[in-house]
């Protein structure tokens, strides 16, 4: 349940307590927060500061007990042995020994010792040429090209760091050394050790007196561990293995082992605790000698002042609070008062109607200027009633009125006999009217909030994508004429216009489409087109069969005259010539209109008729024409065969006439389903977006529209015109 659903209905006095209370604690305790984070901030920030500093100072401290005890060490041993090797020199010197028992003497000793486990002390000549080693095959050996015996030879006494391969290792290693120089014999006494053996070396008591007089509040301490899990140096566990003493958790300071390096908070409970408490330790990794020295500290040593800083606020906080609710009680009833009575005020008036009685102000604060509003509005509300009364009146009768319209916009919408569909700006369907309906079999409810892609035939996707973008620029769409899918498939035959409609601002928030079914016109203008090809073929078969014999008549009768006259007169005889070659060409010309009328009847299909024109075009003009058709064209309807021969005449003449070209070709193909019909030429070539007063272009159009073609005209003046017609082969039959 909400709780501020609850208060809501609290009086305001409670509310005001409410809000009150809950900002004063909301501050408190975020000022709590802050106050307890940045005073824990600071403590940890402080115990990790002295904590690293004192595992930084304990590291170094180790660091340098471990290599002045080394140093020593190896120091102590180098001496040793060149007192050794002097008493040796001053017995050969006195002549109780010789100079080759006393090397062999100082050999012997030397190659006896062993510093650690794996150290040793050699001896090299001046040039840093390997006298004495105890691996034989090293002795002889000039290692003076390493850069430290280029440093002890240098040097010839002192301490000193370097790496070190021996031929069996696989890299070399950390390793430090002490070299005393024995000048009677050339020798430099180097004493060497690993300084991964140095924690063997190492004299613990040299630096364990100052680790373990670090402390870090009451309990707090630094100690110092092993890889292994022995405690080197800690107060109260020296000596004591972690890892396999039962009373003690290793999971911690393996973890130690694992990071080498950083902090952790662990839980810690010492043999003589009662319970475990939370410890804070820092740690450092000393890999020469596999030590981690750390330092650590109980957690709640160091947060105690908090405990009382928590303590203090919530002290602090009950009292202001036990003060502050009186003190709100007392500020909420100056106004709880007069909004009491300026409550029954308003009570009374809504039981009694609206009147005109005053309420007394007795304060100019906001409760008082609430007063002042009241009566304010109380004088005008009356005048209000009663314009708005007026207003609801006017308003019903202007609802009415928009009601009558819509009804008699919808009649008209429903009566219109053109299917009609209405679109949003995204394309979607937002009304149909029934004629619609009735045409297509699309239903308003199957419709609405849709596309209408799939009403469109993919063949004129194109002009409807040209159509829309003339809609949507706000210009009205002219009718054109194209088809449209029914929703049972079929293709229906229709004109097209349409427009955009604007909302009360101007601004277009959808189209309006009208369509035409106009597939009895075409199907009339088909029986038209089929009897005017009928009246053709017989007024061509009428010159053909009819007249043309006539006119051979005509010429033989001439010829006779010619014969009967020939002897009486010679201008008889020349003007019978002239007559007998005029009705020669009067019979040419008239079985070329024949054929004209009728070219596909007499040259027995679509391919002897083109081919005709053909032979025609390249006679009469004088030019290159030709015919590419190796497919079989299909033989059907006749108005398609016709209307076909036509559209490829017109554009012959076309070409001629207009592009002066000299060079046409008719190429026809069949291919996935379609008849395609192309007329190419070189000519001047044309524009066919531009409009033109011409018929030609009009009825070829007309003409392809007929028979359900899609004609394309491409031209342009450096490759001539190619007029292409694509016709479904079902056409055909």
């Amino acid at each position: 349940m909400n709780p501020f659903h609850i208060v809501k209905n609290f009086r305001i006095r409670y509310k005001l307590l409410f809000i009150y209370s809950s900002t004063f604690f909301v501050i408190m305790s975020l000022a709590s927060l802050i106050i307890y984070s940045i005073v824990k901030q600071s403590v940890e920030k402080n115990i990790e500061s002295e904590l690293q500093n004192s595992t930084a100072a304990i590291l170094n401290n180790v660091k340098t007990a471990v290599s002045v005890s080394i140093k020593n060490h190896l120091r102590a041993t180098a001496e040793k042995n060149h007192e050794i090797i002097q008493h040796l020199y001053d017995l050969q010197a006195a002549s109780e020994i010789s100079l080759e028992e006393a090397k062999a003497r100082a050999t012997d000793i030397i190659l006896s010792q062993k510093i650690g486990t794996t150290g040793y002390i050699c001896i090299l000549d001046g040039t840093g040429r390997v006298l004495k080693h105890p691996k034989k095959s090293l002795e002889g050996l000039d290692i003076s090209d390493h850069k430290f015996v280029q440093e002890m030879i240098a040097k010839k006494n002192g301490y000193i760091e370097y790496y070190w391969k021996n031929p069996d290792d696989s890299m070399p290693r950390p390793k430090a050394l002490y070299l005393s120089y024995f000048e009677p014999w050339d020798w430099m006494i180097t004493v060497s050790s690993y300084r991964k053996e140095f924690s063997k070396l190492v004299n613990i008591n040299d630096f364990k007196e100052s680790i373990l007089s670090l402390k870090f509040g009451k309990t707090g301490y630094s100690y110092i561990m092993d890889a292994k899990g022995n405690m080197i140096i800690h107060p109260e566990l020296s000596g004591i293995n972690v890892f396999s003493d039962q009373n003690f958790s290793s999971r911690f300071f393996k973890k130690m082992l694992e990071k080498k390096n950083g902090k952790m908070i662990y839980p810690w409970k010492n043999p003589m605790d009662e319970r475990f408490r939370k410890k804070l330790v820092l740690f450092n990794y000393i890999p020469e000698y596999e030590w981690i020295v750390a330092s650590s500290s109980y957690l709640d040593e160091f947060f105690s002042p908090l405990n009382t800083i928590k303590t203090f606020i919530i002290i602090v906080g009950f009292a202001s609070l036990i003060i502050f609710i009186p003190i709100t009680f007392l500020l909420s009833s100056t106004i709880t008062k007069p909004l009491r009575e300026l409550m029954n005020r308003f009570n009374e008036d809504i039981i009694d109607g609206f009147s005109n009685r005053l309420v007394k102000m007795e304060s100019h604060d906001e409760v008082g200027q609430l007063t002042f509003y009241y009566n304010s509005f109380m004088d005008k509300l009356e005048t209000h009633n009663k314009n708005l009364k007026a207003q609801i009146a006017e308003r019903k009768l202007a609802q009415e009125a928009l009601q009558e319209s819509e009804k008699k916009y919808w009649s008209v919408m429903k009566a219109t006999p053109d299917p009609i569909v209405v679109y949003d700006m995204g394309g979607n369907v937002t009304y149909m009217n029934p004629a619609f309906t009735k045409v297509f079999g699309y239903t308003l409810e199957d419709s609405m909030g849709k596309k209408m892609d799939h009403f469109v035939p993919q063949g004129h996707w194109k002009e409807t994508m040209e159509g829309i973008g003339t809609i949507l620029q706000g210009k009205v769409l002219p009718r054109t004429e194209t088809q449209r899918t029914s929703k049972d498939g079929r293709l229906i035959d229709v004109t097209t216009r349409g427009s955009v409609y604007r909302d009360k601002n101007g601004e277009p928030v959808g189209s309006v489409i009208t369509h035409r079914d106009v597939s009895d016109v075409k199907r009339l203008e088909k029986a038209l087109v089929e009897i005017g090809e009928k009246e053709r073929q017989k007024i061509g078969n009428d010159l053909h069969d009819d007249l043309c014999p006539h006119l051979i008549g005509i010429e033989g009768l001439t010829k006779v005259l010619k014969r009967k006259v020939e002897g009486q007169s010679k201008e008889a005889g020349q003007l019978s010539d002239k007559i007998t070659d005029l009705i020669k060409e009067a019979t040419y010309k008239t079985r070329c209109l024949a054929r004209g009328l009728c070219p596909v009847y007499f040259n027995n299909g679509l391919e002897a008729s083109l081919q005709e024109l053909v032979t025609n075009t390249r006679i009469m003009h004088r030019m290159d024409c030709s015919l590419d058709c190796r497919e079989k064209i299909p033989v059907g309807d006749t108005v398609v065969t016709i209307n076909l021969y036509h559209i490829a005449q017109e554009a012959v003449q076309n070409a001629i006439r207009h592009g002066k070209a000299d060079k046409i070709e008719i190429i026809i193909k069949i291919q996935e389903n379609l008849f395609l019909l192309s007329v190419k030429d070189n000519g001047a070539g044309m524009d066919p977006s531009k409009e033109t007063n011409g018929m030609g272009l009009r009825i070829m159009n007309h003409r392809a529209k007929l028979i359900g073609a899609s004609l394309l005209i491409n031209s342009d003046d450096t490759s001539g015109t190619r007029v292409n017609l694509a016709l479904p082969l079902n056409a055909f039959t």
